[in-house]
């Protein structure tokens, strides 16, 4: 059996075909991608909450008003109570996976208080859940179409407003994703 490349380090870019609530208009970092099925962010969707009020959560806060006030985003159907930091370094924290160079997502709570102190990563988008795949099934989706492959690129990531990601991510590999239908089929 051929085994696909990893795509890890790489955005999935929802088509216009794609229904799926969850991923309808998305852009998913795909954090790891290997034998055992697929793992991302996503990076486009609002939560409910601001870092200052997760930061309150657990007993943290911040006095950084800029920081208290940064939106995080809805990362995946998949855990959505659990917190995942995407950060623009290379940095270790307690449980740190190194996505791309510069470019890392972190899950325990150490980086956040760092973050409360004014110590973390200049760089951060801090998620609520997160996007999960079985063995096979990402590739099955992409054979149906459902998503195009994009080089990661932090600049998205990071200084790419929230509604402009769907298209700023598109636009790396030359799509205007308005010229696209909402359907899809194959010839």
């Amino acid at each position: 059996m051929q085994t696909s490349p990893s795509l890890a380090d790489h955005f999935l870019v929802a088509m216009p075909a794609l229904e799926d609530p969850n991923f309808q208009r998305s852009v998913t970092l795909v954090c790891q991608h290997d034998a055992g099925g697929a793992m991302g962010i996503v990076i486009n969707r609002l939560a409910d909450y601001t870092v200052g009020e997760l930061l309150d959560h657990l007993k943290l806060g911040t006095q950084n008003p800029a920081l208290a006030a940064r939106a995080i985003v809805a990362g995946g159907p998949v855990h959505p109570e659990r917190g995942f930091v995407l950060h623009g370094d290379d940095s270790e924290w307690t449980s740190t996976l190194h996505v791309a160079p510069g470019l890392s997502v972190t899950t325990s709570r150490d980086i956040l208080e760092a973050l409360s102190r004014g110590d973390g990563p200049a760089r951060v988008l801090v998620a609520l859940g997160y996007a999960g795949w079985e063995p096979g099934q990402l590739e099955d989706e992409l054979a149906q179409n459902s998503w195009l492959t994009v080089p990661v690129d932090r600049g998205i990531v990071f200084d790419t407003p929230l509604d402009e990601r769907w298209r700023a991510a598109a636009r790396q590999l030359g799509v205007d994703l308005s010229t696209l239908t909402d359907y899809s089929g194959h010839a």
